[in-house]
């Protein structure tokens, strides 16, 4: 695989603004974030793996097709790196702001700054990514990938130049001698899953499915769609209203009793238009591609519904409780749990647990968002510190952590490994003992300060809530925030003194 150097075009020079401090501030970070893209050479290594898996996109298809693979042109490698190099940047824009994929879009349209950093500023027309394209950005590369761009820029961050002065312009490296870990919880983007809401977002999904069939063309005998979710709305607010009454119990089995007769019409309506589409998608004007879509949308409801009406059955009218384990969350997202963490507000949340271990400058350096139910805090130790000794190329002197952590095997093998044991003992007695200890003291206090990284990660870079859809796209999404957050922290940390000297000792 080759890189081509590709010509970038003519662009104009940002126009001096004064008067806005917090804009100001704002650009520092752009530019500085900007050269450590480039003196790390982690965008170099993500246009070269990003066209790495390309060439293996290519190869892929062609077998499928059972053709031979063809050759990437030369302008066509040109084009991938750019668009690699543009879904980078864009990303951790999208991370550092904030913003949605269509308000980033209009903020790309309007800010010459952001324009500038993502690299699409012309002198003549200045060609701004779509939401969609900006979408697509964020899926672009897979999370090993993502990873990988993280755990380089960390090792870099932490090694020591000819001069003694950190890499990246930095003043101090890195300091990888304490590690930090925690866990929480990334709520997924759904409603609080009452049992009969589900049937509420069942018939929505599927009527509005059966009026775009009946829109381009293929129909089937039946009433007013808009009836039903009409019919399904003035019943969900009979269900809410009947735990004022007297008889609410009463009332609320006889609702769903109403509700169960509704759903068995919309189940039957929406099985006819869809094998009406699968049978006979040439006579209406929508693509193959789209009435597969239209088609799997309809089965993913429908194979869900069986279960979600005998799970509000179960509840509402059997008053039988359902194991956490076999509930329904949402019929649009898999893989969220139900995580009893007891905090302050927030007794029952639904989501993922996301294990973060930071270094003593605030810097993440590793993750881990759990796609099952989430086993103990202390099984997570080993394998944090796996990766930690795969990046850096040893382990940290001192690891320090909640009580959750602690347990006779992880103290066995910090032991053996020679780590410093700073994890809160779940032992009050023990507790006590060690608080004796100035550097137990010391680390515990500095561990406090995780639980605002926390906070600052998940409100500020994976948004609240956080929108992307499905396993796969939230991992994908934990991994492009860790970045963003990672270079930010890196470059509001202090700078060395000769500051062009360290660039080119980096460079």
């Amino acid at each position: 695989m080759q890189t081509i150097s590709y010509q970038p075009e003519l662009s104009p020079a940002l126009r001096v603004v004064v008067g806005n401090v917090d804009y100001s501030e704002f650009k520092e970070t752009l530019e500085r974030i900007d050269q450590i893209l480039k003196v790390s050479g982690i965008e170099a290594d993500f246009v070269r793996m990003r066209m790495e898996e390309y060439e293996k996109e290519i190869v892929i298809y062609a077998r499928q097709m059972g053709k031979k693979p063809r050759k990437v042109e030369a302008k066509e490698r040109a084009k991938v790196q750019e668009h690699a190099v543009r879904s980078l940047r864009c990303n951790v824009v999208r991370e550092l702001t904030g913003e949605s994929a269509r308000r980033l879009s209009v903020r790309l349209a309007d800010s010459e700054l952001l324009q500038w950093f993502c690299r699409i500023d012309r002198i003549d027309v200045v060609r701004v990514p779509s939401k969609s394209t900006l979408d697509r950005y964020e899926k672009l590369v897979p999370e090993s990938l993502v990873r990988k761009i993280v755990d380089q820029l960390n090792g870099v961050a932490a090694s020591v130049g000819e001069d003694g002065q950190g890499m990246l312009g930095l003043e101090k490296p890195l300091d990888i001698d304490a590690l930090f870990l925690d866990t929480s919880c990334v709520k997924a983007h759904i409603h609080f899953p009452v049992d009969w809401v589900l049937l509420r977002d069942a018939t929505r999904t599927l009527i509005k499915a059966v009026m775009v069939i009946r829109r381009h063309g293929a129909k089937n005998r039946m009433g007013n769609p808009a009836e039903f979710i009409r019919a399904i709305n003035r019943l969900s607010i009979e269900m809410t209203h009947t735990r004022r009454r007297p008889d609410s119990r009463r009332a609320r089995k006889q609702v769903l009793r109403t509700m169960k007769k509704l759903m068995k019409k919309i189940d039957r309506h929406a099985r006819k238009h869809r094998d009406l589409l699968k049978n006979e998608w040439e006579r209406t004007d929508l693509t193959e591609a789209e009435a597969h879509g239209i088609i799997k949308r309809i089965d993913r409801i429908r194979e869900q519904l069986p279960e979600a009406v005998r799970q509000a059955h179960e509840r509402i009218i059997g008053g039988r409780l359902i194991p956490s384990q076999e509930k329904i969350l949402s019929l649009y997202e898999s893989n969220i749990h139900v995580l009893v963490r007891g905090k302050a507000g927030a007794e029952v949340e639904f989501g993922n647990t996301l294990l973060l271990a930071e270094q003593k400058q605030g810097v993440i350096v590793d993750w881990n968002l759990i796609k099952d139910q989430a086993p103990a805090d202390s099984t997570m130790v080993t394998d944090s510190l796996h990766r930690f000794e795969q990046v850096f190329g040893s382990l940290p002197h001192a690891m320090a952590s909640d009580r959750g952590f602690d347990s006779e095997p992880n103290r066995i093998r910090l032991r053996k490994d020679g780590v410093y044991n700073a994890m809160c003992p779940r032992s009050v007695t023990d507790l006590h003992e060690r608080m004796k200890e100035d550097e137990f003291v010391r680390l515990q206090k500095r561990r406090s300060q995780t639980e605002s990284r926390i906070a600052i990660f998940k409100n500020e870079f994976l948004g609240r809530p956080m929108r992307s859809k499905g396993f796969v796209h939230r991992e994908n999404r934990v991994a492009w925030a860790v970045l963003a957050h990672n270079l930010w922290v890196m470059a509001r940390l202090p700078q060395a003194k000769d500051q062009s000297k360290a660039w080119d000792a980096a460079a």
